[in-house]
């Protein structure tokens, strides 16, 4: 339409009328912000507060106590490895425990002891067991054991040795068997491994090695049927367990 013939001028609108005044104190968002800053440091501060708690016993000067001979299966019997064939750990806190190694010692169930106390030797395994059926734990399952040439194998996995040599199928008893059989069920429900050739295998498989053991007369199918039986039977009182010298 045409001009009303008015000669006031508009009045214009402050250009502040129409903007919210500042408030105080802190907006919404920036609590959000905050209040999530801070939940991400507390959760930082309490993964760092545990992996110390994992580690604290890696400062000089500072070991987590053991007791000597103490047993991770009631059934063995304790004769300590020399120290300089395993690595001292906290697992299955620093590392997961999911393997099971199967080995044959090439020799005697004396000389297996023997070697595994000596430093200069530089391998071991956590358990030894004789065609008799008796077994000997040598290095606690907290500890890493030098005994598969691979560092990702040892980290992660506990060592059997068993008497005998891989060309004779006849140092492969039925005791030693049955009773390997119930220590790897023991391992396996401590560690929640599964019963299978995944995770129960043998030296020969372990990436890079140049050894063969348990070697082509170990009975597979015949040992993980026994291992699944143990682990499906009732717990049955063992022995007293002792320290030996």
């Amino acid at each position: 339409m045409g001009n009303n013939g008015s000669t006031r001028a508009p009045r214009k609108r402050s250009r502040t009328s129409s903007r919210k005044k500042p408030t105080s104190g802190v907006s919404r968002r920036a609590l959000l912000i905050g209040g999530g800053a801070a939940a991400a440091a507390g959760t930082a501060a309490v993964l760092t507060r545990d992996r110390l708690k994992r580690l604290w016993w890696q400062v000089p000067g500072i070991e987590k106590p053991r007791k000597p001979g103490e047993l991770d299966y009631a059934a063995a019997t304790w004769v300590a490895a020399s120290e300089g064939n395993w690595r001292r750990a906290d697992r299955p806190d620093d590392f997961r425990i999911d393997r099971v190694i199967i080995h044959v010692t090439q020799g005697s169930f004396a000389s297996a002891v023997k070697v595994f106390q000596d430093p200069a030797h530089r391998a071991a395994t956590h358990y030894i067991v004789g065609q008799d059926g008796r077994v000997v734990q040598m290095i606690r399952e907290l500890d890493v054991a030098y005994q598969a040439g691979d560092r990702a194998y040892n980290e992660r996995s506990v060592g059997i040795e068993h008497e005998g040599f891989v060309d004779r199928p006849k140092d492969l008893t039925k005791a030693m068997y049955e009773s390997s059989a119930r220590l790897t069920a023991s391992v396996c429900a401590r560690y929640d491994i599964p019963i299978d050739r995944e995770h129960i295998i043998g030296h020969v498989e372990v990436p890079g090695t140049d050894h063969t053991d348990p070697g082509p007369h170990w009975d597979w199918d015949r040992y993980l049927e026994l291992v699944r039986r143990a682990a499906a039977a009732p717990p049955s009182p063992t022995p007293s367990a002792k320290a030996a010298g």
